[in-house]
């Protein structure tokens, strides 16, 4: 009998019990190619030795002591690491065990840095519709995706969303990629004048939309807009690179391509890449400034944070993806999993849209191509390309609601940094097949 209480409490799992490479074998031996690295996690696929072998020695010297008494090697290695490599002014690093803490820390790290300089009524956050910040109360109040947030509405904070940098929805015939990033930025200088500056605290964004949108990146110059109109205002700029981060765009940082920094960075998934649970804000000099020569206390804070084993794990991962120049390699493979999947997609009469940043690619479904208008979300089509895959031996992550949590079907493809030409012929055969199985079945 079964005690677990899975996502899911009517589906049936198979039960995974090896992982070598890019796959995934279950307890029958039948194997998975992870496309998707489980959610954009597996960054360096399954196994890595030198990665297991770093959380062992860890775990004979010491497998835990609490941050509150102790700080350990591993986190502060960890930190200058990150430090050393992150972009502008970003200073310091809290760790914490996943991306939805990731996001609540940085947002009361917001908060009380105003109630430091003595702006208490700086309290509004601002984010995007069909956002995704985590499903903890706080990280689900910001994010901006309508289905995930209904049933708990009467629990959280008030957020107000503005429009996506959404090129392939929202831009007009008429418009450039220029002027429609900043139409759309221009949306938030607008909610901070209407609110009143002085009561807005930080703007939250993907700086490559993963999960509800399926890999959208901004258009040129959006990114530099936001952080003008966030240093005009006074409003903190927080980047979530929970998915998009950590070498998943070919860039250890997802916002470098992009020119631009933030006051307050989340990282998660591939910082420990599965090994371990892990993640990390990341801080610049005048927040962490505000509170070390105000209070001098962060009032927040977790049992696991700063865990040795997972710190351990994730130092072992970033020196991996520099020692194998696999930042590089995301770029290369990324261009060619991406011009394999225009030649079998590109012309696809229910494909609108190929989109993303390296080994972080969405694809969009539509019912017709020229319209752009999308599947009757009743037929759960993201959801038969998923199981299809799966019967297949691929795991990729398709979701519905794209363009409004309700309507809308993408695929999501996050594979491994480590996958060669033989696992993008894989991906594009059987990912092809799944979609077809799933468009025959309406």
């Amino acid at each position: 009998m079964n005690h677990v209480f899975h996502r899911s409490a009517v589906a049936s799992y198979p039960v995974a019990a090896s992982g070598e490479g890019v796959y995934i074998k279950d307890t029958d031996g039948k194997s998975y190619l992870d496309a998707s690295g489980g959610a954009a996690v597996s960054c360096l696929g399954h196994s890595d030795k030198r990665v297991i072998d770093a959380i062992k020695t860890q775990l004979d010297e010491i497998p835990f002591a609490h941050s509150g008494f102790f700080s350990n090697e591993p986190m502060e290695r960890l930190g200058d690491h990150l430090i050393a490599r992150a972009p502008g002014d970003l200073d310091r690093v809290y760790f914490v065990s996943g991306g939805s803490e990731a996001i609540e820390a940085a947002l009361k790290m917001a908060r009380q840095y105003f109630v430091e300089i003595g702006q208490p009524e700086r309290h509004k956050i601002i984010a995007r519709k069909q956002s995704y910040h985590g499903n903890t109360l706080g990280a689900l109040a910001v994010g901006g995706n309508d289905w995930r947030r209904e049933q708990f509405r009467p629990l959280l904070i008030d957020a107000t969303h503005v429009s996506p940098c959404f090129a392939y929805r929202g831009r007009q015939d008429d418009e450039s990629e220029e002027t429609y990033g900043q139409r759309v930025a221009d949306e938030l200088d607008a909610a901070i004048r209407e609110h009143g500056a002085e009561t807005v605290a930080a703007f939250v964004c993907e700086p490559v939309v993963g999960a509800t949108l399926g890999a959208v990146p901004p258009v040129p110059g959006y990114l530099k807009r936001i952080r003008e109109i966030c240093d005009r205002h006074g409003v903190l700029l927080i980047f979530d690179e929970v998915m998009c981060g950590m070498g998943r765009t070919g860039y250890l940082f997802a916002c470098e391509e992009d020119g631009v920094a933030p006051d307050l960075l989340t990282i998660a998934k591939g910082l420990g890449a599965g090994y371990q649970p892990i993640g990390a804000t990341l801080v610049s000099k005048k927040i962490f400034g505000a509170i070390r020569d105000g209070s001098g206390f962060f009032q927040h804070g977790h049992t696991y944070m700063g865990h040795p084993a997972a710190c351990a794990g994730a130092l072992a991962v970033q020196q991996v993806i520099e020692e194998d120049g696999l930042l590089e390699k995301v770029r290369i493979m990324g261009e060619k999993l991406k011009s394999a999947l225009e030649e079998r997609f590109g012309n696809h009469p229910h494909v609108g849209d190929i989109r993303g940043r390296g080994l972080f690619i969405g694809i969009e479904l539509v019912e017709d191509r020229a319209s752009k208008q999308s599947f009757d979300p009743s037929l759960k089509l993201h959801a038969k390309v998923k199981a299809n895959a799966m019967a297949s031996g691929l795991m990729c992550y398709p979701m519905g609601g794209t363009i409004d949590g309700r309507v809308g079907d993408h695929i999501l493809l996050a594979p491994p940094f480590i996958i060669d030409d033989s696992h993008v012929a894989e991906i594009v055969e059987k990912l092809g097949a799944a979609v077809e199985s799933a468009l025959e079945s309406r």
